[in-house]
């Protein structure tokens, strides 16, 4: 084994990576503020101004704390979405992947590295995110240290959708487009916001499909005690739902990581 494939140079240079993308990120004030905003807005307007009376049977009509998985979803979700698939559409669109291919660093390394950093931003945003729901809603949450873990495994998955997203888009405007035209169902129809008791039977089990979903209800099955689910998988509904999260984001990291061009003409 060479110096340079030896794993403690493949930490250098994932750490020299991640380095580099959080100080990326740091400078562009604007994403700052609204990877933190937009979550926040979505929490004050359906949280504390839209209301609905417990057992109406309309939209936010479960108790606040049913929600707590949704908003959390919200930044696992959007961010990488967003983030990754503009992030690579850019760096196609300045020929950088061409320029990476001249180094040691390979795509999958590039991709571990970028999933750092938005493992850190999003369990930043998700932390202020519960504080600020239990603040404004009065949502009961049972904290469970499995919590990370399910953010840090959504992450994964969804760099991984973001960066194949970035990867087949013809500029960084079509990623973005599709980031949010593939994340705005996802969102509200993967047992988040919207009970699946309110949908049509026909469509359960595209819900099912959604490794969001598993996400939604191994979260709610830990913070929200009045969650009833069976087993998964013949397991408990928390450990369930996260190995069926941990294996749907392995592979969608793959396809993210397969899909990355090495150069691009």
């Amino acid at each position: 084994m060479t110096a340079v494939d030896s794993p403690a140079a493949r930490v250098r240079r994932i750490r020299g990576a991640v380095s580099a993308g959080w100080r990326a990120f740091v400078r562009r004030r604007t994403a700052v503020f609204f990877t933190f905003f937009f979550p926040a807005i979505l929490v004050i307007i359906f949280g504390a101004l839209v209301r609905t009376s417990s057992g109406g049977g309309g939209l936010f009509a479960e108790p606040a704390g049913y929600y707590v998985p949704g908003y959390l979803a919200t930044v696992v979700l959007f961010t990488p979405l967003s983030r990754m698939s503009s992030e690579v559409a850019r760096h196609r669109e300045g020929n950088r992947f061409e320029k990476l291919a001249t180094t040691p660093l390979g795509r999958t390394e590039w991709l571990l590295a970028q999933t750092i950093v938005n493992a850190v931003i999003i369990t930043i945003a998700a932390a202020l995110i519960l504080v600020l729901v239990v603040a404004l809603t009065g949502a009961t949450v049972t904290l469970s240290a499995l919590l990370p873990v399910y953010v840090l495994v959504g992450v994964v998955g969804f760099c991984g959708l973001g960066a194949a997203l970035g990867s087949y888009t013809e500029s960084q405007d079509g990623a973005v487009a599709a980031s949010n035209a593939i994340g705005l169902p996802v969102l509200f129809l993967s047992a988040t916001f919207v009970n699946p008791s309110q949908l049509p039977a026909w469509f359960l089990p595209l819900v099912d499909l959604s490794p969001l979903s598993y996400f939604a209800r191994g979260v709610r099955a830990a913070t929200y005690p009045a969650a009833d689910y069976g087993p998964v998988l013949g397991l408990d509904p928390v450990i369930g739902n996260l190995l069926v999260l941990t294996g749907a984001s392995l592979v969608l990291f793959w396809i993210g990581a397969r899909s990355i061009p090495q150069t691009e003409s």
